[in-house]
């Protein structure tokens, strides 16, 4: 795990935030915890809710700087199961910043053959935002461009209890044995099946923790922690991110391979 000083780009393009060049490794999913929303705002006398508009901002940055890219996933850490103890206005805020987004930027997504994907657990969601979780993805369906995954209502352990217990109910019911459960029978069970594990995991505002988010998929991961708060993140920031994720050697268990 690496913690990078984003505000440091030596080269041209990463200060712009351009497409990576040619025989830079370019991961195939990243994904983002996005933090700092409240930081950003307390460090500025706003309310916490404005750090959380303009993380929205941020959001259609990071879309864009993928796509450009040539990022094929994009997993954000939107909405964790966790958030609910936070005070009321703030989480009903949180709520309608996400119908706004999906009012707002659908059509455009849609347009860029963006294919958006929702992972988390939805009963007890009020009925519009489940509506409007599902056209999104009903109406992005066959796009065959990035493929947008937005963890909503998520949490990790939950979302592993949850396929432990569809296993269980498949060996009770004798459609599957006890010994056939391995690690493609879990990975198929969880709600990213058929999503390939990040290789890139972004964390911003300096923390250096999972908190609770694809803790199955990220078992190789690689972490990136950047200083930048969550309104901040930008295409330079993603570059930059990309830019270190190309140092590493990614072993696997192995010695010595590099991979991209």
């Amino acid at each position: 795990m690496h913690a990078l000083d984003s505000s440091v780009a030596t080269d041209p393009a990463a200060a712009e935030g351009g497409p990576e060049p040619a025989g830079v490794a370019v991961p195939r999913h990243v994904a983002i915890i996005m933090d700092g929303n409240g930081r950003w705002a307390e460090a500025r006398g706003l309310p916490r809710t404005e750090g959380h508009r303009r993380g929205v901002e941020a959001v259609r940055r990071a879309v864009k700087a993928a796509t450009e890219s040539g990022v094929a996933y994009l997993t954000i850490y939107s909405f964790s199961s966790e958030n609910w103890a936070r005070p009321a206005d703030e989480v009903s805020y949180l709520m309608g910043l996400l119908k706004l987004f999906i009012r707002r930027d659908l059509a455009e997504l849609h347009r860029n053959g963006v294919r958006v994907r929702v992972m988390g657990e939805r009963a007890g969601l009020a009925p519009d935002i489940k509506e409007l979780l599902l056209e999104a993805e009903q109406r992005t369906a066959g796009n065959s461009g990035l493929t947008l995954v937005v963890a909503f209502n998520y949490g990790a352990r939950q979302e592993i209890v949850a396929a432990m217990r569809r296993l269980a109910a498949q060996v009770a019911a004798g459609e599957l044995a006890p010994g056939d459960i391995d690690g493609d029978a879990v990975a198929g069970a969880l709600q990213t099946a058929g999503i390939p594990d990040p290789d890139l995991i972004i964390r911003t505002s300096g923390e250096q923790r999972l908190s609770n988010f694809l803790l199955w998929q990220a078992a190789y991961s690689e972490f990136v922690f950047l200083p930048v708060l969550w309104p901040d993140f930008d295409a330079a920031s993603f570059s930059a991110a990309l830019r270190e994720y190309a140092r590493r050697q990614r072993r696997f268990g192995g010695v010595s391979a590099r991979t991209g």
